[in-house]
């Protein structure tokens, strides 16, 4: 049914609403690998098959998942329909995959009715890449090796914007001097 992470028990469920979504949500899967957070993948659309997204969503609880990742394009109203039938935090990912560039799917995927939360991201690959990063600080609440994880993750990030700013330093200087 779904591409499962190496772990046998996922604890984080991803839904494309369609295939082509996946060069984006593979952001979010390398997140969860790179903080060995087990998930799932599949395709299931709010339209096309809503049988198969509501009979997922209503029995992935059961199966120990514990956040839920939509990522889906123009109407994408797959975030939402999967937030009305759980109780499960859920983040949406919007996909730019129609002439209005993604706004479409931004709009349809943050404008939720009062009761139905969901949790949204940036267009497009910076948002796939959040929503795994999001999805792990919501595990962490529970886990302290997660917590270790991501204190290290953001002080490696710090640490690469010095680098970064030390790198560029040294070519103003050579820009400057003339060599």
């Amino acid at each position: 049914m779904a591409k499962q992470s190496k772990k046998s028990k996922p604890m984080v469920g991803i839904l494309m609403g369609s295939d082509s979504d996946y060069s984006v949500m593979q952001e979010t899967c390398k997140i969860l690998e790179q903080f060995d957070v087990p998930h799932e993948i599949l395709v299931s659309s709010a339209h096309r098959s809503p049988a198969r997204t509501q009979s997922y969503v209503k029995d992935c609880r059961k199966r120990g998942i514990r956040v839920l990742v939509a990522g889906a394009g123009a109407a994408a109203h797959l975030a939402g329909v999967m937030a009305a039938e759980s109780i499960l935090p859920v983040i949406g990912v919007p996909i730019d995959s129609s002439a209005l560039k993604g706004l479409d799917s931004l709009l349809a995927t943050v404008q939720m009715p009062g009761g139905i939360p969901v949790a949204t991201m940036a267009i497009g690959k910076a948002g796939a890449k959040n929503a795994g990063l999001l999805a792990v600080q919501i595990l962490a609440l529970s886990s302290k090796d997660l917590t270790t994880k991501l204190q290290r993750f953001k002080k490696d990030q710090a640490k690469q914007v010095e680098k970064k700013s030390a790198s560029l330093q040294v070519r103003i200087n050579a820009e400057r001097s003339g060599t």
